[in-house]
């Protein structure tokens, strides 16, 4: 690689300037990222590309090198006559894409507060299962600090905690 030696008056007096340039192109370069990267989002074909390394790569554009085979993982094509996502807002509610067939099961309103209910029921006697679990899991662990196993039962300890964690969320969603 050449090195090229610029005399310190030179480099001094055209710095400032050159920085300046710097940081308006790269204004400019955040800002039209910042315009376009929308519209390349919007587009509607996913490759699946491996290179010659076998590295996998998933994107909406296919890499122009010539080392790497993509396959199309899927391909959005807008159907005849179709409205623009911001055509579509102006128009009001949407119907259903695939309405529900006149012979369809309804559930009346009170049934469906009586299946809530058992929902509700079940999961509150898992969540106090798991709680007893877990308090049977940390007496382990605490009698079991010097052993072998004690990794597997922290771990167990650590099951149970996201479990009633999960639960709980569970349940919170309930109507």
């Amino acid at each position: 690689m050449k090195r090229i030696y610029l005399p310190r008056a030179v480099v001094g007096a055209h710095s400032q300037t050159f920085l300046a340039f710097l940081l308006l192109h790269a204004l400019y370069l955040s800002l039209g990222t910042a315009v376009f990267f929308p519209l390349a989002v919007h587009a509607g074909t996913f490759y699946k590309c491996t290179d010659a390394s076998g590295k996998i790569l998933f994107t909406n554009t296919q890499p122009r090198s010539g080392k790497t085979t993509c396959a199309v993982l899927s391909q959005q094509r807008t159907p005849p006559g179709a409205t623009s996502p911001r055509e579509r807002r102006d128009l009001g509610p949407r119907a259903s894409a695939t309405p529900t067939p006149v012979d369809f099961p309804r559930v009346s309103g009170n049934e469906q507060r009586a299946r809530d209910d058992d929902r509700r029921t079940i999961l509150e006697k898992e969540l106090n299962s798991e709680l007893e679990n877990l308090a049977k899991a940390q007496k382990l662990v605490a009698t079991a600090a010097a052993s072998p196993n004690a990794q597997a039962l922290r771990d167990t300890a650590a099951l149970h905690e996201r479990n009633i964690k999960a639960l709980q969320k569970e349940i919170a969603n309930l109507r």
